[in-house]
């Protein structure tokens, strides 16, 4: 199964990977100058909020362009179970 994003989407996608990716490689540099814990499990905080509002992103994009507008509604039924499967998982 392949999921085309709209350019515009998959560049706002990927500039949020980005910045989660700079916020956990300064998470890294934190631990290693041996910051204050506190101040590290903030930097995680903000990594866990960036990385959960990315995949909040990716889920209404699923439902929306993969769900909804299925082929048809047997389609519509296998994506939205394989989904639930995943969605499980996810808020685990």
């Amino acid at each position: 199964m392949k999921h085309v994003h709209p350019p515009a989407e998959k560049t706002a996608l990927v500039a949020r990977l980005r910045k989660i990716r700079g916020q956990v490689q300064a998470i890294e540099t934190m631990l290693e100058s041996d910051v204050d814990c506190p101040e590290v499990l903030m930097q995680v905080v903000s990594a866990r909020s960036a990385l959960k509002s990315f995949g909040d992103v990716l889920i209404h994009a699923h439902l929306h362009e993969c769900i909804e507008h299925a082929a048809s509604a047997a389609e519509s039924r296998r994506k939205l179970r394989t989904f639930l499967t995943v969605l499980e998982r996810y808020v685990a």
